[in-house]
C-alpha cells in the first residue's frame, strides 16, 4: 500500500509545477503522487506522451512514486485517451482514474447505467486490457452517475476488476450515507476495489447570501473532524486485502499554500497513527 498525495490543489492554490509540487510532497513524506493528466492538471492531456514521462522522471528522481495518475476521461473514443493509457503503461503507472457522467435526472437512471455500460465502459475495458493498467471508477459525492456504491457496482458487475475498478472516497460515501451506507458500499463493491481516495467532511447550516435562508452544507474537514470513521474503514480493506494506492486529496480552498501544506501534514500524521493502529504501515 502507497500513501499518495493528489497533486491538483498544489497547482490550484499554489501554482507550483511537477518539479516544485514533488518538493513539497516529498517533504511531507508520501510515498508518490497522483499526477493530474487533465485539463488544467499538471500535465494537459493533448501533451501526455511527452510531458508525462518527463513529469515522471522529475518525481523519481526525488523519492517519489506515481503509481496511478487522474484523468478526465469517460470514453476509449475520445481525444487522447489511447495516448494516454499507453504511455502511463509505459511509464510504469499501475491505475487511471476515470472522469465523471453527470446523473441525468430522476426515471433516467436505469437506461443511464445500460448505456455506461456498453457505450463507454466496455471500450474503457478492453483499452485498460491492452495496455495493462486499472481504470477506476471515482465515488463522488452529488448528481454523479458514480455517486452511490451500488450503482457502481451496477455498472461494473461482470467487468474484470483488474481493467476496470471501483476507486473508493469514504468522505464522499459517508456525504451520500453517514451511518452505514458507506461501510454497506464498501461491503458490495469489495471484490472490486483497487484504490483509495482520503479526505473528509462535516456539515454545516450556512446563511444562503442572495436568498437569507439557511441551509446544510457540505465542507471539507481535517480527517480527525470529519464524518468518516477510518480505523474502521481501514480496517475492512485490511479484512480485504487492499494492496493499492492511497492518494489523500487535501481539498481545502479556503487557506493559501501554507495553510494547505500545514493541514495536508496534519492529516498525514493521523493517517499514519490510525494504520499503526491497525497494523496496516
Amino acid at each position: 500500500m502507497e500513501l499518495v498525495m493528489f497533486s491538483k490543489m498544489l497547482k490550484n492554490i499554489g501554482g507550483l509545477d511537477v518539479d516544485e509540487a514533488g518538493d513539497y510532497i516529498a517533504r511531507l513524506g508520501f510515498d508518490g503522487v497522483d499526477l493530474t493528466v487533465r485539463l488544467g492538471g499538471h500535465v494537459p492531456p493533448e501533451e501526455a506522451p511527452r510531458k508525462l514521462p518527463e513529469a515522471i522522471e522529475t518525481l523519481n528522481s526525488k523519492g517519489l512514486k506515481v503509481p496511478m495518475i487522474t484523468s478526465s476521461i469517460i470514453s476509449a473514443d475520445e481525444k487522447y485517451a489511447e495516448e494516454i493509457f499507453k504511455t502511463a503503461s509505459d511509464c510504469g503507472v499501475k491505475f487511471i482514474k476515470l472522469g465523471y457522467w453527470r446523473y441525468e435526472g430522476f426515471g433516467k437512471i436505469q437506461q443511464q447505467i445500460r448505456r455506461v455500460r456498453e457505450e463507454n465502459l466496455k471500450g474503457l475495458c478492453e483499452l485498460s486490457s491492452e495496455h495493462g493498467v486499472t481504470a477506476g471508477l471515482h465515488i463522488h459525492s452529488g448528481d454523479y452517475l458514480t455517486s452511490n456504491p451500488v450503482v457502481v457496482y451496477l455498472l461494473l458487475r461482470d467487468y474484470d476488476p483488474s481493467c476496470l475498478c471501483a476507486y473508493i472516497d469514504p468522505g464522499h460515501m459517508a456525504v451520500e450515507g453517514g451511518l452505514a451506507g458507506w461501510k454497506i458500499g464498501m461491503d458490495i463493491l469489495k471484490e472490486y476495489i483497487r484504490m483509495v481516495a482520503v479526505k473528509d467532511f462535516g456539515w454545516f447550516k450556512m446563511r444562503d447570501p442572495k436568498t437569507g435562508e439557511s441551509k446544510w452544507r457540505v465542507r471539507t474537514v481535517p480527517l480527525s473532524e470529519g464524518l468518516v470513521p477510518w480505523a474502521e474503514v481501514f480496517r475492512y480493506l485490511k479484512q480485504i486485502g487492499f494492496d493499492g494506492p492511497v492518494s489523500v486529496h487535501s481539498e481545502y480552498d479556503d487557506v493559501d499554500l501554507r495553510g494547505l501544506i500545514s493541514r495536508t501534514k496534519a492529516d498525514l500524521q493521523y493517517l499514519k497513527e490510525v494504520l499503526k493502529k491497525i497494523d496496516m504501515v
